[in-house]
């Protein structure tokens, strides 16, 4: 049978190992990570470098080809993986860039390195901490999600309390755009007011304005040695009167995390743990601080009466906080178990102070919800951002989502807090962006992208260029 004529040029431009046409090997990219969305692609093309990028995206855009860029397709909202959008030229070519792994040596003078945007977190974080620094974005997925993924999809993570999110960490940015120039602003400027902020624009633009091909990264040096509590605590509002009065007053907090009883049950099943405390509690409150791994830095007459355990050692710390990191990994496998489906997962935030008024809200909502056979709410106390895992609704049903995230629309929060919009939630951008900010980004696509080649399906619903 005769190659497509794109096929056949991609494999010229790559080689042949790097064109993958089998629907058996494409499966693992064309499938997302949460088994519920997925699509057809053309092939599967896996350039080495920033030149067989540019050689790739100007080859498709020559054949109106549409181009999906995907790292290690970890996302939650289905935007690394093909949509079906008519008109868009048909199935798309997926570019992975888990060959793009560069890794420049560490600038110890300014605290930057640049990275290729196929090296995983967890390599990131090994690498630079050898050299005695540290990258302030760490999240459970950190050995599968890559540094070009995370930084597309702006992602938050466990450290965002102490270091912000993805877009505070980026201080240049090499991308190839839809036409097929290459733009590079790696210096890693402290100050430089020379016009538009493209690194800015491109962290969290979901792949729809180019393909990011490096980055440069703005370092830490590492905390004093930290302590971790696992506190049992009744309401939302007691967990966040403890974020800030448990701890002393001058030790960096570097983590507030919460668990409800439901994630709780799920994690230990998962792993075969035991309950970490001395009775259940509705939720359980986890705080990491940097006080020098003694405990000193929570305050005695705060915590005394409460069960509450405390890790000193990395051991422990560890131990403590896998009933957090196994949330969605928890989820997941019951899901499998008892709805042979995929678990519902949606990431919001909302405002603090309404956070308590938020939870109950939805779970309101899901408690009458038909099949909902487990419910249960997981996240970052300390910046607003819940996640949500819903089992037993098919993965198609879309209105068990919009409950949800309609609650959230309507306390002023965000429909994504950190995964972005995919093409999960293209329908409910409107509850967090007004008209005016939405055609703003349309007329910012539309100028960059005027074809809509580039991940057609996600963020915005396309309208597509003849």
């Amino acid at each position: 049978m005769t190659a497509h004529p794109l096929v056949e040029r991609l494999m010229t431009l790559l080689g042949p190992d790097h064109v993958l046409t089998d629907p058996g090997v494409m499966q693992g990219y064309t499938l997302d990570w949460t088994r519920r969305w997925s699509g057809v692609a053309l092939a599967v093309v896996r350039p080495a470098d920033t030149a067989q990028v540019a050689a790739v995206v100007l080859a498709c855009s020559a054949s109106g080809v549409p181009i999906v860029a995907q790292g290690g397709n970890t996302g939650l909202v289905g935007g690394s993986v093909p949509a079906v959008v008519p008109g868009a030229g048909g199935p798309p070519v997926i570019l992975s860039t888990r060959r793009l792994t560069r890794l420049d040596p560490v600038d110890d003078v300014s605290g930057q390195v640049t990275v290729g945007a196929g090296v995983t977190l967890g390599d990131l974080h090994r690498y630079v901490a050898h050299q005695g620094w540290e990258y302030g974005v760490d999240l459970a997925a950190r050995d599968s999600a890559t540094i070009g993924g995370t930084v597309a999809t702006n992602a938050g993570g466990i450290r965002v309390i102490a270091h912000g999110m993805t877009r505070s960490q980026v201080t240049g940015i090499e991308a190839v755009l839809p036409d097929g120039s290459v733009v590079e602003h790696l210096a890693g400027l402290a100050k430089d007011n020379t016009g538009y902020d493209l690194a800015g624009l491109l962290t969290g633009s979901e792949g729809t304005l180019g393909v990011i091909t490096a980055v440069r990264l703005r370092l830490h040096r590492p905390h004093a040695p930290s302590s971790v509590a696992l506190i049992g605590v009744d309401t939302w509002d007691d967990a966040l009167h403890l974020l800030h009065a448990a701890v002393r007053h001058g030790v960096p907090l570097l983590a507030a995390e919460v668990t409800d009883e439901t994630g709780m049950e799920l994690a230990m099943r998962c792993a075969s743990l035991p309950w970490p405390l001395e009775t259940r509690h509705p939720l359980v409150l986890l705080l990491e601080i940097a006080d020098g791994g003694e405990g000193g830095g929570f305050v005695p007459q705060v915590l005394d009466g409460r069960d509450v355990v405390v890790g000193l050692d990395a051991g422990e710390r560890a131990r403590l906080w896998a009933y957090r990191e196994l949330q969605s990994e928890a989820f997941s496998s019951y899901a499998t178990e008892v709805a042979g489906g995929a678990a519902h997962k949606l990431d919001v935030s909302v405002p603090l102070p309404k956070l308590a008024e938020a939870a109950t809200v939805i779970r309101e909502r899901m408690a009458g919800y038909p099949g909902v056979k487990a419910f249960g709410v997981f996240g970052h106390l300390g910046d607003g951002n819940i996640h949500v895992e819903i089992v037993g609704p098919a993965p198609d049903d879309e209105e068990v989502d919009r409950r949800v995230l309609e609650a959230v629309g309507a306390f002023g929060g965000s429909v994504s807090a950190e995964h972005g919009i995919g093409r999960a939630k293209v329908g409910a951008l409107h509850l967090s962006r007004s008209l005016a900010e939405m055609s703003a980004m349309r007329a910012i696509k539309q100028a960059l992208d005027p074809r809509g080649i580039m991940n057609p399906g996600v963020l915005l619903a396309d309208r597509v260029a003849p």
